[in-house]
């Protein structure tokens, strides 16, 4: 989450320079609806293309860490959605969602139980 959170933040602030021109060079204030739907929507583009594409943010790819569903089927467009705000769902309780995952039987979040996906970690042999 760390390697993906730096990520995100250099996207979000590629993003947010994005609309300077719109807001005349001014900052947006920080009860912008417009604005925090904006953020949200650019965080949902970043994770949902990594994930409906090969299962596997930058940040996964370094742990070799990949989302499949469970049952295996594609990862969509939809399940992405559905894991997105899932997740932020598990962030609200102080990040109880993901602690969850700790004591789950599965090792399964409250987002991955939600989305119907799970995470599984590759393993590569020594030659």
């Amino acid at each position: 989450m760390f390697y993906d959170g730096m990520l995100l933040f250099g996207v979000l602030f590629g993003a947010t320079l994005i609309l300077l021109p719109f807001t005349r060079g001014q900052s947006i204030g920080p009860n912008n609806v417009f604005y925090t739907v904006y953020l949200l929507a650019v965080s949902y583009g970043y994770f949902g293309w990594f994930w409906s594409h090969g299962g596997q943010t930058l940040g996964m790819r370094a742990w070799r860490v990949t989302l499949v569903a469970d049952p295996p089927s594609v990862l969509d467009w939809r399940r992405c959605l559905l894991r997105f705000a899932a997740a932020l769902i598990s962030w609200a309780p102080a990040g109880m969602g993901f602690l969850w995952a700790l004591f789950d039987a599965e090792k399964l979040a409250w987002h991955d139980r939600l989305s119907g996906t799970r995470l599984v970690r590759e393993y590569r042999s020594i030659p």
